[in-house]
């Protein structure tokens, strides 16, 4: 994989960084233990952060551009402080607009002011004052205002219901409409049984309608709806001279795909040094994940996962030489992130990533004694582990370190294991076993929570999925309640969490798309990082 980085910094502080990679789709296939690597003809991006501008692809802005944007940004800004009275269903429209195009950080002040004046004009005790029947109103008003916190009630869908309970037959016609229940549905939290039964009605309303004649805008609007729920879908590399696929050729080489990954967890242009840290730890984790998964015998994992735990460059005389590489540029990762915190003072940070990390290796170990020795745990026994094994609690920890307002206490509540970070690794960790369990045990990985629910329970692959799933639903439910006003800590570090979440519902869906890149994987990759939205003002 051919690799150019150019670094640029500037003399008041801010840094622009382009990496710029002739990106090569790269698909595992197996060989033994381990897999070689097929090269297949990608795309080329360029991707780069800007401290004002976020460019993507090789599409360099020259000055009208930027005064394009500048002027497309005033513009809005003028839209969404305007006062709310005139036309609420006009705010609310705008406001979904610029939160799907993923501009919305350039009016976080501005859209929470909107929505809190709308928030004290539409409701009384969280309860929608309804002034009329227009359910794509009530439903995207209901869930722009339970994203941003508030704890709205979903009694305001009960007057769609008829005599019998059901939803009325009138609204299959409104096809809009069903579309924003169904996203609105999304929210729902545990024992909210009429959004439970929105979901339901909605998803098989929306699938027939799809047989229709929809106009292909709003067909486009159900199709994509329907296949990325707009809740879990994303929000609109370094590599140093490892030479993974001659050092590690039994690892998958994934450095444009852990980008995609990163963009997930925040794309907004002030998280540039966040996205410097977690893209490099992600890249080393993945790396140590297929070297207990995919090559260690047992007694080097022993080793390996001793000398993680010391933490110390002395440990590196005893492991064997291809952990070496790998084992030094962990401890430099950590010490150069650490390096960067001390510029404001919190380079005493580290040590919480490194606690995470310990951690997730000690999971790791697990599972691979679990695999050496042929046992199949219960799935009580396995989630234990497994919760910790897929990485988010480590990730998350991660994510919060480059973020410049994160302080002690974020970083405390976070290795804690809170129950959102426990949520979305739940969701994670089965995500990847449902697409990914056949694929696994052919070639020789431990056993998946598959294997163990059909195992416990003598029940069939089908069964165990379907059962597996509810468990994912419950994961996005708890996420939802952990994400309403008052919170634990603020809630842009709660975003990351929340995004982490989304990326394995675009990732891990149908297929892993991590592992087995190529097909939508690239066609999503060249949507967020190289196609350019065209800009159109009068």
């Amino acid at each position: 994989m051919k690799k150019r980085n150019k670094r640029r910094e500037l003399e008041d502080g801010k840094v622009v960084e382009e990496d710029i990679l002739n990106y090569r789709d790269i698909t595992l296939a197996e060989n033994g233990r381990g897999g070689r690597h097929h090269v297949e003809e990608g795309i080329t991006s360029e991707y780069c952060h800007q401290s004002n501008l976020y460019r993507h692809g090789n599409l360099m802005e020259d000055d009208s551009d930027i005064q394009q944007v500048t002027k497309l940004k005033e513009y809005v800004r003028k839209i969404i402080v305007s006062p709310v009275f005139k036309d609420i269903l006009f705010k609310l429209n705008i406001i979904n607009s610029v939160q799907r195009l993923g501009v919305s950080y350039h009016f976080e002040h501005e859209i929470d002011e909107a929505l809190h004046q709308i928030y004290e004009i539409s409701t009384k005790e969280n309860n929608i004052i309804s002034y009329n029947d227009d359910l794509h109103h009530l439903a995207l008003l209901f869930r722009l205002l339970r994203q941003q916190g508030y704890r709205i009630s979903s009694d305001v869908f009960c007057k769609f219901k008829d005599q019998a309970g059901k939803f009325k037959e009138s609204i299959v016609n409104d096809v809009e409409g069903m579309l924003s229940l169904y996203e609105a549905s999304q929210l729902r939290f545990h024992g909210e049984e009429i959004l439970e039964e929105a979901y339901s009605f909605t998803l098989i309303e929306l699938t027939k309608s799809l047989t229709t004649k929809l106009s292909p805008f709003l067909s486009g609007l159900v199709h994509h709806s329907i296949g990325q729920a707009f809740r879990k879908g994303m929000p609109r590399w370094w590599v140093k001279d490892l030479n993974v696929s001659t050092n590690f050729p039994f690892v998958r080489d994934r450095i444009v795909e852990g980008c995609f990954w990163i963009v997930g967890v925040y794309y907004e242009p002030q998280y540039c040094l966040a996205r410097r840290i977690l893209r490099k730890v992600i890249a080393i984790s993945s790396i140590i994940d297929d070297v207990y998964d995919a090559y260690g015998t047992i007694d080097e994992l022993e080793i390996f996962t001793d000398a993680i735990e010391r933490w110390d460059i002395s440990s590196l005389v005893d492991l064997p030489e291809y952990m070496r590489l790998c084992y030094k540029e962990l401890l430099d990762i950590f010490e150069e992130t650490e390096q960067q915190l001390r510029k404001r003072g919190k380079e005493n940070f580290v040590k919480y990533a490194q606690k995470e990390m310990k951690r997730l290796v000690q999971a790791y170990l697990i599972e691979a004694r679990w695999f050496n020795s042929n046992h199949t745990p219960t799935v009580e026994e396995y989630m234990e582990i497994a919760t910790m094994s897929c990485g988010y609690a480590m990730l998350t920890t991660v994510s919060f370190l480059g973020m410049e307002d994160t302080t002690e206490e974020v970083l405390i509540w976070a290795t804690s294991h809170p129950k959102i970070i426990e949520a979305a690794s739940i969701i994670c960790r089965l995500m990847d076993d449902i697409v990914g369990s056949e694929f696994e045990h052919e070639r020789g990985h431990v056993v998946s929570s598959v294997d163990c629910y059909m195992k416990q329970y003598n029940s069939s692959r089908q069964n165990a999925i379907k059962e597996l799933y509810k468990l994912v639903e419950s994961g996005w439910k708890d996420i939802n309640e952990e994400c309403l006003n008052p919170t634990q800590v603020p809630m842009k570090f709660l975003m990351r969490v929340l995004n982490l979440a989304r990326m394995m519902d675009v990732l891990y869906k149908e297929q892993d798309n991590y592992t087995h890149s190529g097909g939508i994987m690239k066609d999503y990759i060249k949507a967020l990082l190289v196609n350019k939205v065209p800009l159109q003002i009068s």
